[in-house]
């Protein structure tokens, strides 16, 4: 007998419950507070649960799979076209149970909580290192307005800000210069605060079986990998490295209609901070030109490097997929032996 499928709104106190009784078929929609869910399921029978995949949802997954219930979660731009009439937890919660019912419906792995914790780390070091190439920009344009151009690079600007600060200190006013020392202070704290997140993303590559196979394909670095394992959850959620690499946006996007389909550029859809390493790994493998495959340096010969670089980061992608799906180890591509 297939179990009750029971679709739920997750909001943050009041949450809606939907479900279709298989026998009478009568509709329940109920209300419940956020302390009433975990005990109403667990008195309910064990039911197939779904859910939006939004904000707490892998955490509500966690809780109710403990609790002897099936949670699949179902990516919110496939719930939409099913909201009947006005937008509200009551109509979003029956879009949520229509949808699951839909035969070939996609659903989203539930992750763990290692893997949450590490895109976490991934998101706070994003951030950090956002908000410090804003700081060294802004002390760059703040400098060059008193005569200061300071050079290229990161740790080469910060070193003659420090520089032309310690000649302009009798010139400049003094609640300017304060205010840039703190703010040079500011990009020391940071690089000592994005220092730890990695250190403690190394710790975890290094402890993780599956992280340590995936750093061995060329381009696929410490942030790179770490990101693949926890994003893709568990990787028999994707059907062939295909369905993963479009999964990440890194096929052509389709058009057609009365049997004419037209290819444009990638369709950018799932993450983007992952699909965003992936391709800057393709690019730092194309720099290595001296230890690229020969097809590799024929495609750029007729291609710009930005198509060879989505093209390589599409493979890295099945790659990544082939390795975690089937427990193996990469290994390089043999040269053909050259001709006699």
């Amino acid at each position: 007998m297939e179990p009750t499928t029971v679709a739920i709104d997750l909001v943050k106190h009041v949450f809606q419950v939907h479900f279709v009784e298989p026998d009478t078929g009568t509709i329940h929609s109920k209300a419940l507070r956020r302390a009433q869910l975990l005990p109403f399921f667990t008195n309910h029978p064990p039911s197939r649960i779904v859910m939006e995949s939004c904000g707490s949802a892998h955490y509500w997954a966690r809780k109710l799979s403990g609790l002897g219930h099936e949670v699949r979660l179902i990516a919110a731009q496939f719930v939409r076209p099913f909201v009947k009439s006005n937008k509200n937890d009551t109509a979003d919660a029956a879009a949520i149970w229509e949808a699951a019912q839909r035969p070939g419906m996609r659903f989203v792995a539930v992750k763990t909580e290692e893997q949450q914790a590490m895109l976490a780390l991934h998101r706070m070091r994003q951030q950090l290192v956002r908000f410090r190439v804003m700081q060294v920009n802004q002390l760059r344009g703040l400098l060059y307005e008193f005569g200061v151009v300071l050079p290229q690079g990161r740790r080469t600007s910060i070193a003659a800000a420090k520089i032309a600060l310690a000649d302009l200190a009798d010139q400049l006013p003094a609640m300017l210069t304060d205010s840039l020392q703190d703010q040079l202070s500011r990009l020391l704290a940071l690089d000592e605060q994005i220092q730890r997140i990695e250190q403690r993303i190394m710790a975890w590559r290094r402890s993780d079986e599956a992280c340590s196979r995936i750093s061995e394909i060329p381009g696929v670095g410490l942030l790179t990998a770490t990101a693949a394992v926890a994003v893709i959850g568990n990787v028999h959620t994707f059907k062939s490295g295909r369905e993963f690499a479009a999964f990440l946006g890194l096929v052509p996007r389709q058009n057609g209609s009365g049997g004419k389909v037209k290819l444009g550029g990638i369709s950018k859809r799932g993450d983007v901070y992952l699909r965003t390493l992936l391709i800057h790994g393709a690019r730092a493998v194309i720099s290595k030109a001296r230890h690229l495959p020969d097809h590799v340096k024929s495609m750029l010969a007729r291609r710009p490097t930005n198509v060879v670089a989505v093209a390589l980061a599409n493979k890295m992608a099945r790659i990544i997929w082939a390795l975690l799906a089937y427990g193996r180890a990469y290994q390089a591509p043999v040269a053909p032996p050259l001709p006699a």
